[in-house]
């Protein structure tokens, strides 16, 4: 999936891109603007009961405490303030709050664990 970012000129520089295509991967910070309710306790994800039940800071559902939204996508391109990425998770019209580049040095180190069932709801998410 691509997706065009449109960086606000009354919030960022011109030059705030600078650099950043030098990157093959960034962080983008989002709202979940359309998010009408938050949830803080647990709920099947994706309302799938064959899945157990989680509290909110175990899953990435969108009615979430803070409405904020991270997802890391590769980096397409960079015109001005406009980027062009694979892989957002968010939905048209959602405010970027801010973007960083990604780099390894933050990533987990040592072996990542997640539960089956989110790996079955991501199989076909992109």
């Amino acid at each position: 999936m691509v997706s065009r970012i449109e960086l606000d000129p009354a919030v960022f520089d011109p030059s705030a891109t600078s650099g950043l295509d030098d990157y093959s991967h960034i962080e983008v910070i989002f709202a979940f603007h359309l998010a009408q309710r938050t949830c803080t306790a647990t709920q099947h994800p994706r309302g799938n009961t064959d899945w157990p039940r989680t509290g909110i800071l175990a899953q990435r559902a969108p009615n979430r405490p803070n409405h904020l939204g991270v997802s890391v996508c590769t980096l397409a391109a960079v015109d001005g303030l406009t980027l062009t990425v694979h892989g957002l998770d968010a939905i048209d019209g959602s405010p970027v709050l801010d973007v960083k580049p990604y780099l390894p040095e933050f990533a987990p180190r040592g072996e990542v664990r997640a539960p089956a069932w989110s790996g079955e709801l991501m199989r076909n998410y992109f």
